[in-house]
């Protein structure tokens, strides 16, 4: 019993100290980071109140571990890497040598042999993946030519952390009584490394994605998320019981195999949302390390690492990437963004430590570095535009830097010009969504669908139809599926699960997005407009219209009559003007859609918005003849 409420004691106290610290450092404008490592440092055992198990907490932090390399291995694609190679790779590698070798010298005039060197040099070179794209996307360069370089440059140093995680138990390992050379203990870990990437991207990549599919095919969210976490835990507990590799690896092999299936994004978005509890857990764990003391001790050193991380490394960025001629803005824009540490910087301490390398200090050190450089970097990287322009206002800093007036980004991640209009997204391929796509290509309006059937997406992929396997309910398959350049969002399904909130999310992602709902019934519309949609589409509601005004054609009513009997019925129980075009029997008037969606109209006459008759309506093929189900 008393384990167990150990247990409970450290989950709570530690959740809800990083809750209250993360909100309050979000609140003023910093990384919710920091507030996670200053929770803790206020529930670890070298501040007062509350103290929780540093050991339980470390063993939970190993699973955010593999989660975290996990979502590494699962955003990794190659492609973005190569579009930014000509930078990226010799810029990361460049730096993280620079970096390591300043981490050395302060080993040395400190007092640390150089293996403890070369791991807190190494500790310091790596930037935190999370801090670098919330600073690119606060700011909006998160889709810029810096934001392309930076995450490129991050992947780089990724993998090599990776690889050095990889090779530091065989190099600094305890070493048993009548053990291999060297030569052969590195030799025989290669092999098993490579074995293992072999094993599980030739037989994973085979195996893995035939699992997944057949439990997406079961439609259950749990299943989904459950064999994912499975997959991710599995291999990675795999690699180092059957390989003797690090889990680190493992899970990002794990995350590469899912990845370049078609369930990536799905998993991304859906089956890991204990990776970010799990991760909050992690920087909790390394913020119980921190001992005040050890600041009072050396604060020389604090101070010394504090200036590697956001004046050297910054500094090396810079001039590497001027003088592969690229233009001054990206060069001050990627080298800020890179100033700090933070998940990668502790794993390595971790293992320092393990193999004890690294002495206590160090982790304490890296702690407030952390803090410090995490805290300080939005901050500068808001003075990068001020700074810019000052100066190109400056004749001579102008002529040292005409490469930017001169220099183009060449890679492939150009960006796309295309008017948001012309941009549609829409969720659910079923009898509606389906003319819906055939009337928007129709009109030369690029449609974009998201779909949950997995044969279906690979039918419209097939077809030449973008298409998303997703739920439209989680903010990565709206980002994925181009929400921030859409023009309109349709939900062509009626009762679809999770309608407002997909609403409200489209709305904090695309502000002026236009929404179109489809609902059963009336009752319906006004919380879907509450949560933003533009126009609600409700079968109950056409239904009662056209019973209207089928019976007051058939008592001799005159067309005056039928539409102040129509706008009754729209006010009194709609709630509304006429939004509502969707009838039962599958058709739908463009003359109202196209209009309130923002989109061109080139296929009908926009003079008269209502519903007069058969003649005013396009047929959309999805009537009784249609070979399709009704969904």
């Amino acid at each position: 019993m008393h384990g167990d409420f150990d247990l409970i004691l450290t989950l709570s106290s530690g959740l809800a100290a990083a809750l209250c610290l993360g909100y309050i450092t979000h609140r003023i404008g910093l990384s919710p980071i920091v507030g996670y490592l200053l929770a803790g440092i206020a529930v670890g055992p070298f501040t007062p109140g509350v103290v929780a198990d540093v050991d339980l907490a470390q063993q939970l932090a190993e699973i955010g571990v593999i989660l975290l390399m996990f979502g590494v291995g699962l955003h990794f694609h190659l492609e973005e890497l190569l579009a930014v190679r000509r930078v990226a790779i010799p810029g990361a590698i460049g730096q993280s040598l620079f970096a390591t070798a300043l981490g050395l010298v302060l080993g040395y005039f400190f007092g640390w042999d150089w293996k403890a060197g070369l791991v807190f040099g190494l500790a310091i070179s790596v930037a935190s993946t999370v801090v670098l794209l919330r600073v690119l996307a606060d700011n909006r360069d998160l889709h810029t030519a810096s934001g392309h370089i930076a995450v490129g440059w991050l992947v780089v140093e990724d993998l090599f952390t990776v690889l050095v995680l990889v090779l530091l138990p065989p190099l600094f390992g305890p070493k048993e009584a009548g053990a291999w050379p060297l030569p052969l203990v590195l030799a025989f870990a290669g092999f098993k490394i490579i074995t293992l990437v072999a094993f599980t991207l030739l037989i994973g990549g085979k195996v893995i994605p035939r699992i997944l599919e057949h439990i997406a095919a079961t439609r259950s969210r749990e299943l989904f998320t459950l064999t994912v976490l499975v997959i991710a835990l599995g291999i990675a507990v795999g690699s180092a019981t059957v390989f003797g590799v690090s889990m680190a690896l493992g899970a990002f092999l794990a995350g590469m195999v899912v990845g370049r299936s078609e369930f990536s994004l799905r998993a991304a978005s859906e089956a890991l949302p204990m990776r970010d509890a799990f991760a909050v857990l992690f920087f909790v764990s390394v913020g119980m390390l921190f001992d005040p003391l050890g600041i009072i001790k050396s604060p020389g050193l604090v101070l010394a690492a504090l200036a590697v991380i956001v004046i050297g490394k910054p500094l090396a960025a810079f001039g590497i990437v001027l003088f592969l001629r690229y233009p001054l803005k990206v060069a001050l824009s990627v080298s800020v963004a890179l100033a700090q540490i933070g998940e990668f910087s502790f794993i390595l301490a971790k293992m320092g430590e393990h193999l004890h390398i690294l002495p206590k200090e160090a982790t304490t050190v890296l702690v407030a570095s952390s803090i410090l450089s995490i805290t300080i970097n939005p901050l500068l990287y808001r003075l990068m535009d001020p700074l810019h322009a000052w100066v190109m206002r400056q004749p001579r800093l102008r002529v040292l830097f005409k490469a930017d007036l001169t220099t183009k980004i060449t890679h492939s991640d150009s960006e796309d010009d295309g008017s948001p209009r012309y941009r549609a997204i829409v969720v659910g391929y079923g009898p509606v969504g389906r003319t819906l796509i055939r009337l928007l290509q129709e009109n030369e309006i690029d449609a974009t669908v998201i779909e949950l059937n997995l044969e279906t997406v690979r039918r419209l992929r097939d077809s030449g139809i973008p298409a998303i396997y997703g739920d439209a309910s989680q903010r990565d398959t709206l980002i994925n599926a181009g929400i921030a350049e859409s023009g309109t969002l349709i939900l062509s399904s009626a009762g679809m699960q999770h309608s407002e909130a997909v609403i409200r999310m489209a709305r904090e992602l695309n502000s002026k997005i236009r929404v179109l709902a489809r609902s059963n019934y009336v009752h319906e519309i006004s919380a879907l407009r509450q949560a933003g949609a533009t126009s609600v589409f409700s079968g109950e509601g056409e239904v009662a219209l056209t019973l209207i005004e089928a019976v007051l054609r058939r008592m001799g009513a005159t067309d005056e009559q039928i539409d102040r009997e129509r706008d009754r019925f729209q006010s009194d129980v709609l709630g509304g003007p006429a939004e509502h075009a969707l009838t039962t029997d599958g058709e739908i008037s463009a003359t109202e859609v196209l209009p309130r969606a923002g989109l061109p109209l080139s296929i009908a006459d926009a003079s008269d918005n209502r519903l007069q008759g058969r003649e005013e309506r396009i047929d959309l093929g999805v009537g009784p003849d249609a070979d399709s189900q009704p969904r």
